[in-house]
Parts: structure tokens; sequence; C-alpha cells
């Protein structure tokens, strides 16, 4: 017999809108599908000669389609009784401009990183520092050959301000990437219940 699962009135769900921001080739859309309940959205073209001058493949020459506009998906967590609604941001500079937009009555935000191109990063945290939204760092390891780096060595690396979680995550993995949103969620909620 199968395990019972209440099932709730949407009425009773709490929306929480996260955005999933970072450089190009990250794995955001990786990330947003591998947990979404629903079939994402996504925005993916396929990467052409016009794009070779200003999207560097270096440590992702295997990557053939790029974010245009921006992904979506849907987590529910009925333990918590919220709904996240994910927004994934383009990485590259020149869809930049989308980012007010997609960020605006977001609760907070998961900047993946990859190690191998750790500076490719350092916008998206930039960005949520001065907009004072909560937010944390995810570390994508889904390169089996790269180096592994301690959550203090990103941190330092990456002069994060004081508080902001470092992750270590699979964007693949849907566990792995349910479990940076929650931790995400919880972050958010103490920033919010110390007021800042």
């Amino acid at each position: 017999m199968p395990d019972y699962v209440p099932s709730y009135d949407n009425t009773t769900l709490t929306p929480l809108k996260i955005l999933v921001a970072g450089g190009f080739g990250t794995g955001k859309t990786t990330l947003v599908g591998a947990v979404s309940e629903i079939t994402p959205l996504t925005t993916e073209e396929e990467l052409t000669l016009a794009s070779d001058p200003t999207d560097s493949l270096a440590g992702v020459e295997s990557k053939i389609t790029t974010t245009v506009a921006m992904d979506f998906g849907r987590i529910t967590l009925r333990d918590q009784r919220l709904v996240l609604l994910l927004f994934g941001a383009p990485g590259q500079q020149r869809f930049w401009f989308m980012w007010d937009d997609l960020a605006e009555g977001a609760v907070g935000a998961v900047v993946l990183a990859d190690t191998r191109r750790l500076a490719d990063s350092f916008a998206a945290v930039e960005y949520f520092d001065r907009r004072h939204l909560p937010f944390v760092v995810a570390v994508n390891e889904f390169q089996d050959d790269a180096y592994r780096y301690t959550p203090e060595e990103v941190c330092e690396a990456m002069d994060l301000p004081h508080g902001v979680p470092v992750l270590l995550c699979d964007a693949r993995d849907t566990t792995s990437a349910t479990g940076v949103l929650i931790s995400l969620v919880e972050h958010a909620l103490a920033c919010s219940s110390q007021g800042t």
C-alpha cells in the first residue's frame, strides 16, 4: 500500500519567488529542470558562431545551447507549505538588464558557481549584495574531474559578505538541488527575522 500523501488546498501554500543566477554555463537551467514539478519553461537557443566573441566556452566546451530570456519552474515543499517559483536568469552580461525585473518580489537568490570559472559569478554576488537580497552560493560540482574546493575556500576566493552560506551541490541531482533551495529559504527567513 503506498504511503498516504496529504493533499493541500493551494490557498494554504505560500508562494515564494526565487531567482537562480550566476555566470554563463554554471547549470542554472539544469537546476531548475532538476527540481521543477512541472515541465519547466526554458528559453534555450543553440549557440552560434555569432556568440563566439562574447560567450567564452572555456571550461564548458560541450555546451551547445544558452538561455536567452529566463527559465521558470515550480516546486512545492509541502512540509513547509511553500510553493517555490523558480526564475532562472541568463548569465551573459548582455542579458543582465533583465535581472531587475526577474528579481522584483523575490525573497532570495541562488548564485550558482563553477570553480573553474569562479569570476563569472562575481557579478551576481555583487548584484544581490547591492540589492540587499538574501542569497546563497551553490558550487555546482558537476564536473567529475574538476578540483574540489571547500566552502571556506570558495567564500574566501569570492570575498563573500559575512553570513552568506556556501553550499556544494550537483545541479543535476534533484535531492541536492532541493537542498540548496531549502537552505536559501531558511537563510532568507533568518535574514528577515533579523531585519537585514
